[in-house]
């Protein structure tokens, strides 16, 4: 059995790096932390003070943070997941782990993991397969390429909850986006469907006719309030992990009909709640209450 990892490296200190950051270093890890809103004198002081209640430290640079980790977790916005592996790799050295966590295409996965493996360094592509901030570390992962099965048994050790999917890069990613075709696909179709009821007064009359139809899905109780809330909290991030799975149905040849139009709607509730100053409050959220606040233009919380 390996020896226990005693060094970790986050690239990317939003929700989920904040998570296993903050779980991690409970473990008595070391853990460094690199984001590149370090640089921002507006959210500096914010993210400085988060890293400090985490209990990890800060790096001011790449090469800073990854230089004596023995494992690096690259937990970025999509856009930005092949820049950092490529900025990554000359910084590397042999044997260090590097576990992509970002979601993106699989196409764009062997392109980061052409970068980091020149140095040496082991890439290992990992598909979170739910939300984190439930879970935390438990969340299921899926691992793949050469030292997947290496690389889950060391993270097993360190309470993550990571299963070697495949030796190649590219299918455990496959599985996360074909996933998310249908997952915030049906995000995006709650949003227009109940919104349009709500306009409508139709509501109660849909959710009961969802509910006669699905009664195991738990259209009368919270089901409505999370889908919508999962758009209202995240629905840029989302937007952008739909665009990467467009690219990844392109690469199949197929044309992406729905996980465009999820992007888009995705994409326009954020941007409408940001039109009128709704911003999202996840203690006492309502997807009643935000849909009126968009129809009748009103800048208030949604409740």
């Amino acid at each position: 059995m390996s020896a226990p990892i005693q060094r970790i490296a986050i690239i990317g200190f939003g929700e989920v790096g904040g998570i296993f950051g903050h779980d991690f270093a409970r473990q008595k890890i070391d853990v460094c932390v690199f984001d590149v809103l370090f640089a921002s004198k507006r959210h500096r002081p914010k993210i400085m003070s988060k890293a400090e209640k985490c209990g990890v430290r800060t790096a001011e640079n790449l090469r800073e943070c990854l230089c004596d980790a023995e494992l690096i977790i690259s937990a970025v916005t999509s856009s930005s997941s092949k820049d950092v592996a490529k900025n990554a790799g000359p910084v590397l050295r042999d044997k260090q782990t590097f576990l992509d966590i970002n979601s993106v295409s699989p196409e764009a996965k062997r392109k980061a993991a052409s970068y980091v493996e020149r140095s040496g360094a082991h890439f290992v592509e990992a598909a979170v397969m739910a939300a984190v901030p439930g879970p935390r570390l438990q969340v299921p992962i899926l691992l793949g390429g050469a030292h997947a099965v290496e690389a889950a048994e060391r993270l097993r050790a360190i309470k993550m909850n990571a299963t070697a999917f495949s030796d190649q890069v590219g299918i455990a990613s496959a599985v996360k986006m074909c996933r998310s075709v249908m997952v915030k696909g049906f995000e995006a179709l709650a949003v227009e469907c109940l919104f349009a009821a709500r306009q409508y007064g139709a509501d109660d009359a849909v959710l009961e006719s969802l509910a006669a139809t699905y009664p195991s899905l738990g259209w009368k109780d919270n089901l409505p309030d999370y889908l919508v809330s999962r758009v209202a909290q995240h629905g840029q991030r989302r937007a952008t992990e739909m665009r990467e799975v467009a690219q990844a149905l392109r690469a199949v040849g197929l044309r992406p009909t729905m996980a465009l139009a999820a992007a888009e709607r995705q994409q326009r509730l954020v941007t409408e709640m940001a039109k009128r100053g709704i911003r999202f409050d996840c203690g006492q959220f309502s997807w009643r209450a935000l849909a009126d606040a968009l129809a009748h233009g009103k800048r208030h919380r949604s409740k």
